[in-house]
């Protein structure tokens, strides 16, 4: 099983990377980029073979697709006369539906829609794929395993994509705002800025790792950290005053719109 990775920036080369430490031989990854420098650049860190698009596509089982929406158009009609019937197609980029790809390249091709995030670059990411119209279990199974090599997996329809694109293909924006808020706020009660840091920071891991260890509700475990009148009380009081929890809401709400809106574009 031969895999063709089209487009290596940052998800890209997390995928890659993440599929060599996982034990997929070099010889079974193929990568497609233009760049002699960046080229070089892989061949040197992963071992992997770096060709054209077209070589890499033609030679592959597998083609994961990890270009920018905006691209999409031109790389599809670039690799497509190199794609079969029954090649599977992966694709990652926002927005981008299984039925627009399918519409640019031939009959019979096995689209797999997925909605990764940035934790991927150390194994903690979250992948929300979905099949097209000639996809079946294998394809489904082949698509979970690759991504799995870079976190976890969960399988969708795809009307649920757009919404997914904003909880969590979006979402690590979202916490790393809050933490550089918290440590801003730290710095502002006059802790240094590597004390407020490493407070926010590993207050975070904790606080994911308790959810997902316990598996208690959210709200229960906030409600044992604020004591009636407490110092906790106060500061959320404050957040709800500013109305955090309906910004969120519809900041949310915007992301999914927007990838809504670059499958028209």
């Amino acid at each position: 099983m031969t895999v063709a990775i089209i487009g290596v920036g940052v998800m890209g080369e997390a995928l890659l990377s993440g599929l060599v430490r996982g034990g997929t031989p070099s010889d079974e990854l193929l990568v497609g980029e233009k760049r002699a420098d960046r080229a070089a650049e892989l061949r040197e860190r992963y071992g992997v073979s770096v060709v054209g698009n077209l070589e890499a596509v033609r030679a592959a089982d597998t083609v994961l697709l990890v270009v920018k929406p905006q691209d999409m158009p031109t790389v599809l009609a670039e690799i497509s006369p190199a794609l079969d019937s029954g090649t599977l197609l992966v694709s990652l980029a926002a927005g981008i539906t299984t039925s627009f790809i399918e519409r640019q390249v031939p009959d019979g091709v096995a689209v797999v829609r997925v909605m990764p995030n940035t934790p991927a670059l150390v194994d903690e990411g979250m992948a929300a794929i979905s099949p097209g119209t000639h996809c079946d279990a294998e394809h489904l199974d082949e698509a979970q395993r690759l991504l799995s090599a870079t976190g976890r997996v969960v399988q969708v329809p795809e009307d649920q994509q757009d919404a997914i694109t904003a909880i969590s293909g979006s979402g690590p924006a979202y916490i790393f705002f809050v933490v550089e808020a918290m440590i801003e706020a730290g710095v502002h009660l006059g802790l240094p800025r590597a004390t407020a840091s490493e407070l926010v920071l590993q207050t975070v891991v904790g606080s994911a790792k308790l959810l997902r260890e316990t598996g208690e509700h959210p709200t229960v475990l906030r409600e044992r950290v604020t004591s009636p009148g407490g110092t906790t009380a106060a500061a959320v009081r404050e957040l709800e005053d500013h109305r955090v929890r309906a910004a969120f809401m519809t900041a949310m709400e915007a992301a999914r719109d927007r990838s809504r809106a670059l499958a028209g574009e």
